[in-house]
């Protein structure tokens, strides 16, 4: 198996935004797989900047090419995908969580298994890796990553099953948590959620060929059609140029992450079978509902309260304008990451259009606040710029708990909204005022009369610290336990 790698440098602005920890994508049967899976990792950017990777076959022999870094540092020329031979690839982008991302962490794994060759990649979090971890390594396994992925790896190698399929569904029924990953063998393709559906993955095609991608934006870059969402709980294997469904886990209840429709996914795709973006709009005019505010003017912080404030500006009838205008083109940095410099990281990405904001009063919309440094910082800045009110709007409910199925998350001493009340967070980030959408008026703009508290429809964990699926490898006050000696990130 080729392999190529590269270094670069992380980017040290933390914009104080949850980050979703991956995206991936899988095509099977097209001349130029590669190509495509490059160009859907593109177009799933925003799901991990921090590595990417790609595996292809051609039947006999799979190439890879992993590096850290964006998609765009790793996979613009035309010599490294001409290496990546073959009619079929997997892609992966990862986020990583804590620490500084390593080589041998960035997905697609690869491993040669008794039937042949095999690469997965991983969208989410497995809650009960550590502990199958534990146990495999007593059994004899060898670990070459510290990522909870490879533990699924692990677990196919010692499964009695007779094919690859059924190896993967031994494997999937002993883990626990949130997961959509794309396989790959010799000349097969297989895509699977878990039975609470929790992370998204879409079923388009292309030419005849087949493709799985976290997002529909994926497949509009190279031209697809969407099929269909794959089902919670759904496993699809492709082989041939045919598709085969299977429901072969434990009905569960649907739990899909509604974060996924506030921040994570890009506005320009269907999730669920819903537009992101109008649903943001719809958020946000839930929350003009709620919250309304005597203001001048309506300003998004940007990008991503974009959608939310056109909604809130819409349904309150003031004016939307960008008051403040993001630059686009800040990229890395060689300027290391020192306290000073972070502090100034925020003037680097958003400016105040001063001319605009001069003596007016102003509602900024944004979609959460997490340690809500930047929020202090946008604040600052605008008041700087000479508004004469500034008031902030959230379209989410107060982030009080740590995620733990697939998104990187502050431990929850650090989450602002974990510590105070909104009064407290009002005065600390140095708004005149500040609301939040209420956890019903989210299920309301998502098309619910209201959260059903017995039966929520989406994961809201870290709105309401109720965890569908079990914590195994954390302690009662969520720590996780080490996964490694050399206590590293861990990798999806």
């Amino acid at each position: 198996m080729k392999q190529a790698t590269k270094n670069t440098v992380s980017d040290p602005f933390d914009d104080d935004k949850l980050h979703e920890e991956c995206g991936i994508f899988g095509i099977l049967g097209h001349p130029d797989a590669s190509a495509h899976t490059a160009l859907g990792l593109h177009a799933l950017q925003h799901r991990g900047q921090e590595s990417a990777g790609i595996v292809s076959t051609t039947g006999a022999q799979f190439y890879s090419h992993h590096g850290l870094g964006s998609v765009g540092e790793n996979f613009s020329s035309a010599e490294v995908i001409k290496e990546l031979e073959g009619s079929a690839a997997i892609g992966h982008n990862r986020y990583s969580t804590t620490g500084r991302p390593e080589l041998r962490n960035i997905q697609p794994l690869f491993a040669d298994l008794a039937f042949g060759g095999l690469s997965i990649a991983h969208n989410g979090n497995l809650t009960n890796a550590v502990g199958l971890r534990t146990k495999l390594v007593q059994r004899g396994c060898i670990f070459r990553s510290t990522s909870d992925t490879e533990v699924i790896i692990h677990l196919m190698a010692l499964s009695r099953g007779e094919d690859v399929t059924d190896r993967l569904v031994d494997a999937l029924r002993q883990i626990e948590g949130a997961y959509s990953l794309v396989a790959m063998t010799q000349d097969t393709l297989i895509g699977v959620r878990d039975p609470h559906g929790v992370r998204p993955l879409v079923l388009g095609s292309l030419d005849g060929a087949y493709i799985l991608a976290s997002e529909t934006v994926a497949l509009d870059i190279i031209g697809a059609k969407r099929e269909r969402d794959i089902e919670r709980g759904e496993m699809v294997v492709i082989r041939g140029g045919e598709l085969t469904s299977f429901k072969p886990f434990h009905v569960a209840a649907e739990r899909f992450c509604i974060f996924e429709f506030i921040y994570f996914a890009r506005p320009d795709s269907l999730v669920q079978s819903r537009s992101v973006y109008e649903a943001r709009k719809a958020i946000g005019a839930e929350l003009a509902r709620e919250a309304p505010c005597d203001v001048d003017l309506v300003v998004p912080v940007p990008d991503s309260g974009v959608p939310a404030a056109i909604g809130y500006a819409a349904e309150a009838h003031i004016p939307f304008e960008l008051g403040i205008i993001r630059n686009h083109y800040v990229g890395r940095t060689f300027i290391e990451p020192t306290d000073q410099i972070r502090h100034l990281g925020v003037k680097l990405k958003h400016n105040a259009n001063q001319r605009l904001l001069e003596n007016k009063r102003i509602v900024l919309v944004d979609d959460s606040i997490v340690r809500g440094t930047t929020s202090t910082k946008i604040v600052e800045m605008v008041r700087s710029a000479g508004a004469k009110e500034v008031h902030m709007r959230i379209a989410s409910p107060p982030t009080t708990h740590s995620c733990f199925y697939g998104v990187d998350t502050p431990e929850r001493e650090q989450l602002l909204a974990a510590n105070n009340d909104t009064a407290e967070m009002a005065k600390l980030i140095g708004v005149d005022s500040l609301s939040f959408v209420s956890i019903d008026g989210l299920y309301r703009a998502m098309g619910e009369a209201r959260r059903n508290s017995e039966a929520p429809q989406y994961c809201d964990a870290c709105f309401s610290g109720e965890y569908p699926i079990a914590l195994t490898d954390h302690d009662d006050n969520g720590l996780p336990a080490q996964l490694s000696l050399l206590n590293e990130p861990n990798g999806r």
